[in-house]
């Protein structure tokens, strides 16, 4: 049925300059915007995804794979009326797209404030994936966070079970610090995401708790993300225990 609408979709901006496009990867980086990150927090955050997306192991993922591309689209999160597309879905197929991807998201303004509201953040995510133009062989959706509490909005259950019974997959960056000095937010936090966030084959957590550690597992995340090919549960586990 989403072959159906994506074809639909992509009839109805026949006359627009975009093209409906085949990629390896359809992804949603969904990244923490909540109260508990300040500013100097966001441009920190954005830089590590600036980083990781122009690093020459990432850029040989995504060329390496069937067809040498995938599409991302960067948002920032917090309570349910506050999910900021930061940059649109960006076809990326090699280092030029990646560092105009790259310079888009540090240019943005901030946009998105308010408390957590994961649920309502996860659906954000599907809604962006049903409605794009694009049809990837999978379709991930990438959750930040220093926190798995849930204010507002749809609960965390009902919004995974929606997400991952349409055959998008979840995966977390659990941010296991404030303003990455080493305080671990919340003991539990990388079993709260593996318990109640991530979902579908082979979702999987990676954790941060420095400024170091924070762009390794951005990098180390997307590598696993983009080079992954359907139904390659076992492998990605196995690599991502290398990884660590």
């Amino acid at each position: 049925m989403r072959s159906v609408f994506a074809v639909l979709a992509c009839l109805l901006v026949f006359a627009a300059p975009a093209r409906c496009e085949e990629v390896d990867l359809e992804l949603v980086l969904l990244a923490d915007a909540t109260g508990s990150i300040d500013d100097a927090e966001i441009s920190f955050q954005r830089s590590g995804y600036a980083e990781a997306v122009t690093n020459p192991a990432v850029l040989n993922a995504i060329t390496s794979n069937i067809h040498g591309r995938i599409a991302v689209t960067y948002v920032e999160w917090a309570d349910m009326f506050s999910q900021d597309v930061v940059v649109e879905w960006t076809v990326i197929d090699g280092k030029a797209s990646a560092e105009e991807f790259a310079a888009r998201l540090m240019e943005a303004p901030r946009r998105a404030y308010g408390r957590n509201a994961i649920g309502a953040a996860l659906l954000k995510g599907k809604e962006l994936i049903d409605n794009n133009t694009h049809k990837g062989l999978r379709r991930v959706i990438d959750l930040s966070a220093d926190s798995a509490n849930n204010w507002n909005g749809p609960t965390i259950a009902e919004a995974r079970e929606t997400v991952v019974s349409s055959g998008i997959v979840i995966n977390g960056l659990a941010v296991l610090c404030r303003h990455c000095s080493g305080r671990p937010v919340a003991y539990d936090l990388e079993e709260r995401f593996y318990r109640e966030i991530i979902g579908g084959p082979a979702a999987f957590v990676v954790t941060a708790d420095s400024a170091e550690t924070f762009s390794d597992a951005v990098r180390k995340k997307l590598i696993l993300e983009i080079a992954a090919r359907p139904g390659d549960a076992e492998q990605i586990l196995k690599q991502l225990a290398r990884l660590k």
